[in-house]
């Protein structure tokens, strides 16, 4: 199994410390609480209901971005590494990981935090605002990458010995982006890379995770549903009932392949 590190070394309590810190430097909590109502409302919207919106309006104001740094964020550090600590997909070294829609880092970091030699990290955004706290994050935990500004259709996919991580990032696309994305991250896979795809477990957010899950299976992946006790810290309960939410539990969606 994965490397886990023992409770008194976990490094998501600090830096969930300096991530609230940063992000409440210049707002009130009020503020990013409003905003996060705000945002949930966004995700929660059918995309059909969002056609035509300016792609990162979502993370338009300080408020909601500080909403998704400090509210997303941590739990989805937390989703991916109880993954990856399941999938055992730290077991063998790795020269790199891309993070492919990366936003502020937390899903790379996570991967990258549960190898004894940290893989270096190349991170892939839309959104300025994004990539500039993904460096953040990384430089926090001390790994080594960058994160730059770029279309996800044009990123390089490399081979063995590599990582390609897509987390809630597919179910953004639209229909024929995420398809290339699929055959993209399949032929990445043929040539010995290990792919993770990681996704809310809702199915009207991933009405297509079947075709996904089938492609994966065929070349020797695997496709799985978790739940697990949340255990956040004391503000993230705090925002999680301003939004309206109940994550005492977290859940996900995962697609996971090897490489051949």
């Amino acid at each position: 199994m994965a490397t886990v590190q023992p409770a008194a070394d976990d490094p998501f309590p600090s830096w969930f410390d300096s991530l609230e810190r940063r992000q409440l430097a210049d707002l009130e909590f009020a503020e990013v609480r409003r905003a996060l109502q705000a945002l949930t409302r966004w995700y929660v919207e059918k995309r059909e209901a969002r056609r035509g919106v300016r792609p990162g309006a979502a993370l338009d104001g300080r408020g909601k971005r500080a909403a998704f740094a400090l509210f997303y964020g941590p739990l989805h550090f937390l989703v991916v590494r109880h993954i990856v600590t399941e999938l055992d997909a730290a077991s063998t070294p790795m020269s790199g990981i891309v993070d492919l829609g990366c936003g502020t880092g937390v899903c790379g970091a996570a991967w990258a935090l549960q190898f004894a030699r940290r893989p270096r990290l190349i991170g892939v955004d839309t959104n300025a605002w994004a990539v500039s706290e993904a460096g953040w994050t990384w430089r926090h935990f001390g790994l080594a990458g960058k994160a730059t500004r770029g279309d996800l259709s044009r990123v390089q996919l490399p081979g063995r010995e590599n990582g390609i991580l897509a987390a809630y990032v597919a179910n953004e696309l639209d229909a024929q982006p995420r398809e290339a994305m699929l055959e993209r991250l399949l032929v990445a896979a043929g040539r010995g890379a290990r792919v993770l795809v990681v996704e809310p477990i809702a199915r009207r957010i991933v009405p297509w995770w079947d075709v996904w899950a089938r492609a994966f299976e065929q070349c020797g992946g695997r496709a799985d549903t978790w739940r697990f006790p949340a255990g956040l810290p004391q503000r993230l309960r705090l925002l999680d009932r301003a939004a309206g939410l109940d994550h005492s539990e977290l859940t996900a969606r995962s697609l996971y392949v090897e490489g051949n």
